[in-house]
């Protein structure tokens, strides 16, 4: 285990649904070290996205703790919880969220924008990125003028460009073929080797276990079972 940087104690969360109280999320406790890629593995309403939310802070929990380098977010503010994510949390989501209008190099940008730095830094680092994603030669190129798999790795630029310490990634590869399904998991796999903490919710069980470090398979809102898989990238 890496030292450690995120880290949830019987977390829980619980909706009401008419007369009912359903348990999306149940007891979880889990640990995520610093450059360690955990894949969260789940049956639709096992309870995997809830779980994500809870730790980006993009919902708040019916019971238990978060620790984020052993301080408490759950019981941040909103305006604190904004902070969090718009200054630590990258995310990536199944849907690229791309706006259309925008170019590569804008989509990028745009989420640098409430970080203070000026338009030519903004555009600069988001160019930096985008090279370094192989995607030097589409950055005047709109969403609809690219693949799908280019425009995953927008999105992944778009999270990456903020340097964010926690990069969360829900269902990333549900609207890819496998070719860029791979492609996307190996990129993954080497951000979390140069030390990038990663959290992927994925119903791709063989995907987490060809690049993810550790997984979790959630049932029913609790934790079911964890293991480490080969090697990531080993065949």
């Amino acid at each position: 285990m890496k030292a450690g940087l995120l880290a949830t104690r019987d977390l829980a969360r619980h909706y009401r649904r008419g007369p009912q109280t359903v348990r999306a999320l149940d007891g979880v406790s889990l640990e995520l070290g610093r450059g360690e890629f955990l894949a969260v593995l789940g049956a639709s309403g096992s309870g995997k996205s809830t779980l994500l939310n809870l730790l980006a802070g993009l919902d708040t929990p019916s019971a238990g703790e978060i620790y984020l380098d052993g301080r408490r977010l759950d019981g941040l503010s909103r305006r604190e919880l904004a902070a969090y994510r718009a200054e630590r949390v990258g995310m990536i989501f199944q849907s690229f969220n791309l706006l259309p209008q925008y170019t590569a190099l804008e989509n990028v940008a745009l989420a640098l924008l409430f970080g203070g730095s000026a338009a030519r830094e903004r555009r600069a680092a988001a160019g930096a990125m985008l090279e370094r994603l192989g995607l030097g030669d589409r950055l005047d190129h709109r969403p609809a003028d690219l693949s799908g798999g280019e425009q995953q790795r927008v999105a992944v630029a778009r999270a990456l460009v903020k340097r964010p310490e926690i990069l969360f990634a829900d269902e990333p590869t549900g609207n890819l073929d496998r070719d860029n399904s791979e492609q996307l998991g190996r990129l993954l796999g080497e951000l979390a080797a140069a030390g990038q903490a990663l959290v992927l919710v994925t119903h791709d069980r063989a995907l987490a276990e060809r690049w993810a470090q550790r997984i979790l398979r959630l049932d029913y809102g609790r934790v079911a079972e964890t293991w480490r898989p080969a090697p990531a990238g080993a065949a």
